[in-house]
C-alpha cells in the first residue's frame, strides 16, 4: 500500500484488448481483494487475459466461472440424464 494506484483504465484496456467487456467490477472483503464481472468472445479470450495477468507474477490467486446460460444447462441436464456412468468403487 505504499504507492496505491487506480487501475481500472489498465483493467479495462486488457479485457477489450480480447474483445470483451466489463460488466461490474471493484474491491471487496473476503477471500479476494478484487471482484470482476467480464463478458468475453469466448472461453479463449478470457484464458489470455487471465494467463498474461498470472505471468507477470502480480496476482498470486485468481480464480474464474464460466456462466452458461440457462437454456444450456437445462439441455446439458437433459442430456446428462440420458447417460450411463458407473462409479469407481472405493
Amino acid at each position: 500500500m505504499s504507492s496505491p494506484e487506480d487501475r481500472s483504465g489498465v483493467i479495462k484496456d486488457l479485457v477489450e484488448s480480447v474483445g470483451g467487456q466489463i460488466i461490474t467490477f471493484g474491491y471487496c472483503f473476503g477471500d479476494y481483494y478484487f471482484v470482476g464481472r467480464f463478458e468475453f468472445p469466448d472461453n479463449t479470450a478470457a484464458a489470455i487475459l487471465v494467463m498474461a495477468v498470472a505471468n507477470t507474477g502480480s496476482i498470486t490467486n485468481a480464480k474464474t466461472t464460466v456462466l452458461i446460460p440457462i437454456a444450456d444447462g437445462f439441455v446439458a441436464a437433459q442430456k446428462a440424464r440420458e447417460m450411463t456412468y458407473r462409479a469407481p468403487e472405493h
